[in-house]
């Protein structure tokens, strides 16, 4: 794992243009603390995230987020990686570097709305230029838009109903 810290002020956020971004909002029926706090744990992740299949390694950081080892099945391929939380700012906003063989981003943010939370998942992704990335930039927006809402939709479920 790399000792590098992240530096104060970084701020991932997905392109709307970029093939490899994607990003969605869910309304969770649970005030912004308890999604925070839900979202804050490692091991959450691998239970509302398709395909990631292990959370390793979590070490803390001095800006409240974590480092972690994981693992990503994709196409029947494990990616392993390493994340790196660049924002922790409860219970508003949680955002994540990629590194590894899949480079990129996440930012999650959470707003109090009526009934709960509005929780808004943005990401985008670097893929290696292998059989994948061949497919085709729509097949895999296409892929990306489905794991994004699946993971809102995991989480909502947590909670309870939502929208």
């Amino acid at each position: 794992m790399s000792d590098e810290e992240p530096e104060p002020g970084d701020e991932p956020s997905a392109a709307g243009a970029d093939p490899f971004a994607a990003s969605d909002a869910v309304v969770v029926a649970a005030d912004p603390e308890s999604v925070f706090a839900f979202l804050d744990d490692p091991a959450n992740h691998a239970a509302i995230t398709p395909g990631l299949t292990d959370v390793r390694d979590v070490e803390p950081l001095a800006n409240g987020g974590k480092r972690l080892s994981y693992t990503y099945r994709m196409a029947g391929i494990g990616i392993d990686g390493e994340i790196v939380q660049t924002v922790h700012e409860p219970p508003e906003r949680h955002a994540f570097e990629l590194r590894g063989r899949l480079t990129g981003t996440i930012d999650l943010r959470l707003d109090p709305v009526d009934g709960g939370t509005k929780l808004t998942y943005a990401a985008t992704y670097d893929l290696p230029e292998n059989a994948l990335t061949r497919v085709g930039a729509p097949v895999i927006r296409r892929f990306n838009e489905r794991q994004l809402r699946a993971a809102l939709e995991n989480v909502a479920a947590e909670f309870g109903a939502g929208e």
